[in-house]
């Protein structure tokens, strides 16, 4: 005869009280981790290395191992669904911080502090899974924009008030610059349009870069940080009346693109020449020797700039 009794079941224990609250706070302490985003500093390049190899608690002994490390850290974080930028770490900077702030540089406290500062200035990048030979040459580009604007904004913040008029000479340059750009692009008309400014500053050259896009019967679209930081850039020109120049690239479809060039004169962009444009781009600033045409390429003058600014002061 078959045995029809049902096998008995395990008794289940219900978890107490206190089990919960504690599976509660794991849970809720998880979630916030999901919360707090993590910043890392990557020392870039060799030299770099080398220069906190002084410091005893950094324990790292080979670049290329190094930097492994740091690629399999983010890979990890990400895999926690944390928000994760990366940060250039500068040493001489570094050094700089510690000796302000009173910190130790030889701790690990000391260099996470610092990493945090550097984000919290904007110089950082957000990881999302690339790889780090690609994200390194975005982060040193966008250090280098951050202290060029960081540069350029103390320069006009020294410039000091005009003797004729009493005006904040900075503040004064910067509203110039703005409306200067404004009209430029609008001039410029519809295309992808690429902008440089350079201008020579005391301790060094400064450059800033600009993309741009222009539509019929639209307002030209312009990345918030580029506009900020060349208009920064041409208003220390303005303020310092050094000489410089601007250049301007446009392209559009089924046309060659169109180089157009000014200098900055007393504080105004005034438009090159055709053949002065030509002369810019083909020749080797380094030797002076010419250098060929680029293909596909058309090189104008520059177009006038007016804005309604006076002429006796910035």
């Amino acid at each position: 005869m078959a045995n029809t009794r049902q096998p008995k079941q395990a008794k289940r224990t219900r978890p107490s009280k206190r089990q919960r609250s504690k599976d509660r706070s794991a849970t809720l302490r998880r979630t916030l981790h999901r919360e707090v985003p993590s910043t890392v500093g990557v020392l870039a390049d060799a030299q770099d290395f080398a220069e906190m190899r002084r410091y005893r608690t950094f324990t790292f002994d080979d670049h290329a191992g190094y930097l492994r490390h740091v690629e399999a850290l983010l890979k990890h974080l990400s895999t926690r669904q944390l928000h994760i930028s990366v940060a250039l770490f500068d040493p001489d900077d570094f050094a700089e911080y510690c000796t302000e702030t009173g910190l130790d540089p030889d701790t690990a406290a000391g260099r996470s502090c610092y990493t945090a500062a550097v984000a919290g200035r904007g110089a950082g990048l957000a990881y999302t899974g690339q790889p780090l030979d690609q994200l390194l040459p975005q982060l040193i580009n966008t250090a280098v924009r951050q202290a060029t604007w960081e540069y350029a904004t103390l320069l006009l913040a020294d410039a000091g008030g005009c003797a004729d008029c009493g005006q904040d000479i900075g503040r004064a340059a910067f509203d110039r610059a703005s409306r200067t750009l404004m009209r430029l692009l609008e001039a410029a008309g519809p295309g992808r349009h690429h902008l440089v400014c350079s201008i020579p500053a005391p301790d060094e050259q400064l450059l800033a870069v600009l993309h741009a896009e222009g539509a019929p019967e639209a307002p030209v679209d312009v990345d918030a940080s580029e506009g900020a930081e060349f208009v920064t850039v041409l208003a220390t020109g303005i303020a310092l009346e050094t000489p410089g120049g601007v250049v301007l690239r446009t392209s559009t479809a089924d046309a060659p693109d169109r180089l157009h060039g000014w200098r900055l004169q007393r504080g105004r962009l005034l438009p090159l020449t055709a053949g002065e444009v030509f002369s810019a781009y083909c020749t080797d600033a380094a030797t002076g020797d010419p250098i060929s045409p680029e293909p596909g390429v058309e090189y104008c003058a520059g177009f006038d700039i007016t804005t309604d600014d006076p002429d006796h002061c910035h």
